[in-house]
């Protein structure tokens, strides 16, 4: 089971990392290090997830892939 991509930047503007998930609207992260940003973009996924279950809302497979892993013509 393949799991949601996650892209980690660093952002001169807000002078830290910003971690996203692009499957996942608005689901972002702030943190002094990229592993910060990564720690708590995982934290905010369960919480989007969750959020959603409780709404009933759907769940997006994950399906977002950059470029560089994707194959074919």
């Amino acid at each position: 089971m393949s799991d949601y991509h996650i892209n980690i930047f660093f952002s001169e503007e807000d002078g830290g990392y910003i971690a996203d998930i692009p499957d996942l609207d608005s689901c972002s992260a702030f943190g002094a290090t990229d592993e910060e940003a990564l720690a708590e973009v995982k934290l905010a996924k369960e919480a989007w997830i969750e959020a959603a279950r409780q709404a009933g809302k759907p769940v997006p497979t994950p399906r977002y892939r950059p470029a560089i892993y994707q194959t074919g013509p």
